[in-house]
């Protein structure tokens, strides 16, 4: 064996193996996204509800407006701010329990100057981690119980509203914003009322959307002030014929592609016991790739082009630029995305070239791209198929993981910014350079090249599973491998790149649609 191959399979790759483990694990103690997420709708829905009909006789809008937000908006609303709020003080207790564990533990002796790494080094920086975790549960806790506070309060549940604003007062490792605003909206709801002298700008300050002008209608109501509280209530009736909109987009567009998806899951499936092997989804199922490289360089791809690209050299070149940092504006944090992306690819498409280049010219079916085929249809027809199978495998990890396990950062970027450059920017980021890229290494080079070694179905299974593994997040993990199965499925039937890359391009353009129209309502 080469000195060349002893590093490959003996240095770099437990070195990756180790760091990408290390990363996972990492993320137990974050925040999952989709419990955010939820509650962005949760907000819009809540924003809806104050939508008044200007025919309270028309039973085709009311049925309509019942469709679209519930029999009972408030009480759905109230139970899923309480679930989420079970799930922060569970990951809370869990964090503190860890933090106190940590602290409990013997202080090692100081090492000798050559000695290995400082374990107490360690485990202070896992302590900070901890800390910091724990502070952002308490605040995001306490913004929960200002808001269930309020959900109480309008459905004339005082009494719990008030205790649960009390309670929120006497927590003194929180900021002191919640507690005043707390105060505030205990006042204005308590039998007399008690009327505190920064009561609007406390409330303006620190809620907002349907929140925010239910406690500026309360405040109003009870200060008499009759041209404020009839603006606010036209500003709320505008917010809320808005959010009805945005509810019914969010709403039909992916329910209409998820029908259409099952429909046609069950005709292919039906067609395949019919038809057997003759079957659309028989195609090329058992046609393996014929393979001229083997594990060393698929290993020397990922390891190399992918793992130490994108966790080690990228990230310290960024570092090393001359750019102030934190990144505070939405803009320079987008574009930083869109470079550091376009830097991980091209130094992973060029080690695939180098790799590759050897073997030059490639086997037949191998990178095909082929522009007069059906490939538009094998990718809109996986988004439609794959758009069932990830929701239900979604509810099923979200089961699991209880609101941890992390997500991709740019999520939450995406959801956030209200900015058209900084979208435009995260956009192509996803759903033009993420595809060509990850279907490129995945499934243009990763599933091919195992099926030297097994069949296509475990090549596909495999390469879906190091696909989720990449993105580094333990709670995407399960998703992103139903979502890279249907992936390989639609490339080893097509045969042609272009059809995974237009799914996955779908996929992440509606994902930041829905964010972007979410965001924009909160």
């Amino acid at each position: 064996m080469t000195i060349k191959r002893l590093i490959l399979f003996f240095v770099l790759t437990p070195i990756a193996i180790l760091l990408s483990v290390s990363s996972l694990f990492g993320t137990l103690q974050e925040p999952q996204f989709q419990s955010r997420l939820e509650l962005y709708q949760t907000n819009i829905a809540l924003q809806a509800q104050a939508w008044q009909l200007e025919d309270v006789n028309d039973e085709n809008l009311s049925a309509i407006q019942a469709a679209i937000l519930g029999e009972n908006p408030l009480e759905s609303a109230t139970k899923q701010y309480q679930q989420v709020r079970q799930s922060v003080q569970t990951n809370l207790d869990k964090a503190q329990k860890q933090l106190a564990q940590s602290k409990a533990l013997p202080v090692p002796p100081k090492p000798l100057p050559d000695a290995p790494p400082d374990p107490q080094a360690s485990r202070q920086e896992n302590q900070g981690k901890l800390r910091k975790s724990i502070q952002e549960l308490q605040k995001l806790q306490a913004d929960l119980d200002l808001r269930l506070g309020i959900l109480q309060a309008k459905q004339e549940k005082t009494d719990p509203a008030i205790n649960t604003w009390g309670e929120l007062q006497q927590r003194s490792q929180i900021s002191p914003k919640f507690r005043e605003t707390a105060a505030v909206l205990s006042g204005i709801w308590s039998d007399p009322p008690r009327l505190l002298p920064n009561s609007q700008q406390l409330i303006n300050k620190n809620l907002d959307g349907w929140f925010r002008d239910t406690s500026l209608i309360q405040l109003y109501q009870l200060q008499q002030r009759q041209e404020a509280l009839s603006t606010i209530q036209s500003e709320q009736q505008e917010a809320a014929t808005q959010a009805v909109v945005k509810l019914a987009l969010i709403a039909t567009i992916p329910t209409a592609t998820a029908l259409t998806g099952l429909i046609l899951l069950l005709i292919l499936i039906g067609q395949r016991l019919i038809k057997g092997k003759a079957a659309l989804l028989a195609q090329n199922a058992d046609l393996p790739w014929s393979t001229p490289w083997g594990a060393e360089t698929i290993l020397q791809v990922f390891v190399v082009g992918f793992f130490f690209m994108g966790q080690l050299f990228v990230p310290v070149l960024v570092m090393l630029l001359p750019i102030p940092r934190p990144i505070v504006n939405v803009r320079l944090q987008a574009l930083s995305v869109l470079v550091s992306y376009m830097m991980v690819a091209s130094g992973a498409l060029l080690v695939l070239y180098l790799s590759l280049k050897r073997y030059f010219p490639l086997p037949e079916n191998w990178f095909r791209f082929r522009l007069q085929d059906r490939w538009i249809l094998w990718g809109f027809g996986g988004y439609c198929a794959a758009l069932p199978i990830v929701v239900v495998v979604s509810l099923i990890n979200q089961q699991l993981w209880r609101g941890q396990g992390g997500s991709n950062p740019l999520l939450q970027l995406a959801l956030e910014s209200q900015d058209t450059v900084a979208l435009g920017l995260f956009f192509f980021t996803a759903a033009i350079a993420a595809p060509i890229f990850e279907e490129l290494l995945f499934r243009g080079f990763l599933l091919p090249s195992l099926t030297r070694y097994v069949p296509v179905w475990p090549a596909i299974i495999l390469s879906s599973l190091l696909f989720a593994i990449a993105h580094l997040s333990l709670s995407e993990i399960l998703p992103l491998t139903a979502l890279g199965i249907v992936l390989g499925v639609v490339y080893t039937r097509s045969r042609n790149l272009l059809a995974p890359m237009l799914l996955h391009s779908l996929w992440n353009s509606g994902t930041l649609l829905s964010l972007f129209v979410l965001g924009s309502g909160n």
